[in-house]
């Protein structure tokens, strides 16, 4: 047995809040180390390849990609460096771990205004748990209210108090080497980086990333095997081509793999079989090419395993040692997605209608997604899809929006855990930058929501930080309300606290909403009559049917409304003409603000055209027998 080293391989993940800018540090590592042909054309963000991702600018899915570097630094020839680029978001934190079982080491980007915030303590902590060393980057000192020293001051903060808060359960942690964190200074846009501290708002004193790729070469270790150990290998991400079916994206920890090999493939109830790999293929920039074998440290994509899931090991069929299975954080909220049965079911051909199909997609997304679990609710039409986030749920509803699927889905709920005979729910670490005249309403509405107050600082720019504990509950549909208060300005971000018991009842809309009272086509002349009183999301012309939310009442209760009625036509003219320039336009919202409006007894109707809110009892007259037995329960 003797341990050796890949010195031209390393591995590495890029993780950070959203928004602090790792995708387009990514762009300009590839760009300076001149991955793409000449003649090839590299877009913004390239590694954000879903259109999804384009649309909203956040990272959904972790991505590798692999960088040729031949620069100042690799004294003893290329060094190919493999980049994963994770999510910012919490609610995608299951692509994170995965990412993280795949690395050697984390490059921490914090941005220089910002400083750390809660995603970035997420990431560091599972970083730090998994004893990968640390760079740390900070990211956008040209920013105009850039404050580099506090920045990596609280940075150094975050990294020992978690050190200290995970000395009990890790007491092999190495507070010397957290403590040595080394630190660049970069501007990821201009592609600008630099070991010495630009003054505030400043580009760094150095117009390429060559102190980046040195920190990298330096710090993060190069992956290191036993040369007479048997193959190796873990399934941390699932592709699929429409040539070779699925892809498995694999991390090989011991052992050489070779296209045309048989491996033992060690599923998660710990059966083995014996499969060929028909295909094996090595990353380069952001495309796959065909290789004929990989060795420990590499990165690759093999094809020939039908229903392979992550986690689990390719090993060799001799030796068969299989590796542990990746963990990932239970999820939080959960709602149910089911076939459309709305009476407007089915009004354009091709559309995906039945309960097979929607059961088929969601067994698909679960392949490939970690952090989502599907529950059986005992009914053959509905399933109940539990995940990290409110918007991890929405992505996946709207993915399937956009394959053509009609759903029917119910208002986001929490997964509540029974501890010690008593209910349990989870809670969220709230921080919000917004500016200091909001401060009082923000107050006031996370207090309506339960939310208790952890910390606040004031900068002194007129922006003040206050951190919150608040349960999840009381966060579903806080996001809307929140920007309304602080007119588009505020910033809120939540990470996973963990679960206390149940806070009782929560008032998260105040206003009730109009209901259609019969089927028809929406007329300008009812509208006019009715704007005073409400505000509508739909527009003349527009089918509605019975049961269906067409706006938000300006009172706490629901209306039923006739918005279908049309002016009688007589012979008599009258001296005030209808004047249909007064009819205010509607509110369109999008699937999240839907899923956020619906209330307990309603649910989001979701097409690949138009997405609707109605009630999830459709007939008034059985609606309104339920409330009056609600009343008199409770009286």
């Amino acid at each position: 047995m003797a341990i050796a080293t890949r010195n031209d391989l390393r591995n590495v993940a890029i993780v950070a809040h959203v928004d602090h800018g790792k995708t387009t540090l990514v762009d300009a590592m590839l760009r300076q180390t001149n991955s793409f042909a000449a003649h090839s054309h590299l877009e913004e963000r390239a590694m954000d390849s879903n259109d999804l991702e384009r649309e909203k600018g956040i990272t959904i899915l972790a991505k590798n990609t692999a960088i040729s570097y031949a620069g100042l630094h690799a004294t003893e020839g290329p060094i190919t460096i493999n980049v994963i680029d994770t999510p910012g978001h919490a609610d995608f934190g299951g692509e994170v771990e995965r990412g993280l079982s795949m690395v050697d080491g984390v490059v921490l980007l914090v941005d220089a205004s910002e400083g750390p915030l809660p995603q970035t303590r997420f990431v560091l902590r599972k970083a730090l748990e998994a004893k990968l060393p640390v760079i740390l980057l900070v990211n956008k000192t040209d920013r105009p209210d850039a404050r580099i020293d506090e920045v990596v001051a609280e940075s150094q903060d975050l990294l020992l108090g978690l050190a200290s808060d995970m000395s009990d359960e890790h007491p092999d942690l190495d507070l010397d080497a957290i403590l040595d964190v080394p630190v660049v200074y970069a501007s990821g846009r201009n592609g600008a980086a630099s070991w010495n501290k630009p003054a505030n708002g400043e580009l760094p004193d150095n117009d390429d990333l060559e102190p980046l790729f040195d920190a990298i070469l330096k710090h993060i270790p190069a992956p290191t095997y036993d040369d007479e150990h048997p193959l190796q290998a873990h399934v941390t991400n699932l592709d699929s081509s429409p040539f070779l079916g699925r892809l498995a994206l694999l991390r090989i920890f011991q052992g050489t793999i070779r296209k045309g090999q048989t491996v033992a493939w060690v599923k998660h109830d710990g059966s083995v079989s014996n499969v060929r790999v028909t295909e094996l293929l090595m990353t380069k920039a952001l495309d796959r090419f065909p290789t004929e074998q990989a060795g420990p440290g590499d990165i690759v994509a093999v094809a020939g395993f039908e229903d392979i899931t992550i986690g689990e090991t390719l090993a060799d069929p001799n030796d068969v040692r299989p590796l542990p299975t990746i963990t990932v954080d239970d999820p939080a909220i959960s709602m149910t997605i089911g076939t459309n049965t709305s009476p407007l079911i089915g009004k354009v051909k091709g559309h995906k209608l039945t309960a097979r199909m929607v059961k088929d997609r969601l067994d698909r997304e679960l392949v490939g997604n970690v952090s989502i679990r599907l529950v059986d609710i005992g009914r053959p039409d509905a399933w109940e899809v539990q995940g990290r986030g409110e918007l991890a749920l929405a992505i996946l509803v709207e993915n399937m929006r956009r394959e053509g699927f009609e759903l029917t889905v119910g208002k986001p709920q929490v997964v509540t855990r029974q501890i010690d005979g008593k209910t349990h729910e989870p809670y969220e670490h709230l921080t919000i930058d917004a500016p200091e005249e909001y401060l009082g309403a923000i107050t006031q509405l996370l207090a309506a929501r339960k939310g208790r107050m952890d910390g606040m600082s004031n900068h002194g720019t007129g922006w003040v930080r206050m951190e919150f504990i608040v349960p999840s509950r009381g966060l579903i549909g806080f996001r809307t309300e929140f920007l309304t208060i602080t007119r588009g300005t505020g910033i809120a971000n939540a990470i996973s606290h963990g679960y206390e018991p149940w806070a009782g009842q929560i008032e998260t809309r105040t206003n009730g909403s109009i209901v259609a009272d019969r089927a028809g086509v929406v007329t300008p002349f009812a509208m006019i009559a009715l704007q005073e009183r409400m505000s509508f999301f739909v527009e003349p012309t527009q089918e509605v049917y019975e049961g269906m939310v067409v706006g938000e009442n300006s009172r706490a209760d629901d209306m039923d409304v006739n918005i279908t009625k049309e002016k009688q036509l007589t012979n008599m003219r009258q001296s005030t003409s209808d004047n249909f320039e007064k009819l205010v336009p509607p509110r369109k919202l999008t699937l999240e603000e839907s899923l956020e409006f619906a209330r307990e007894d309603e649910c989001v109707e979701v097409t690949p055209e138009v997405v609707r809110i109605r009630k999830v009892e459709l007939d008034s007259n059985a609606r309104a027998r339920a409330t009056a037995r609600l009343k008199k329960q409770n009286a």
